[in-house]
């Protein structure tokens, strides 16, 4: 059986934020979403996958992730608040 795609999987999400937003901003807006949920699990992770050579904090592999999930997270943020009209 063929992996599922991504607009297959979140077609309702996509639906609800593509007739708010449009197509471009309400991927966007989704994209979004799911960065914030794979943060608060790669987060989760690292509560439970500490190390103590780092003063407590999360393996360094947990916190590049969380990293560079921040930082896509941020650039797709700038690009739905540059085209949202106020």
């Amino acid at each position: 059986m063929a992996a599922k795609s991504a607009f297959d999987k979140h077609h309702s999400a996509l639906e609800v934020h593509e007739t708010m937003y449009g197509t471009a901003n309400g991927r966007l807006a989704v994209a979004l979403d799911l960065l914030t949920d794979a943060l608060a699990l790669v987060g989760q992770h690292g509560v439970y996958c500490q190390t103590a050579r780092i003063g407590g904090g999360p393996k360094m592999d947990i916190a590049l992730v969380l990293e560079q999930i921040g930082d896509a997270k941020e650039l797709l943020q700038s690009v739905l608040e540059r085209d949202t009209p106020n």
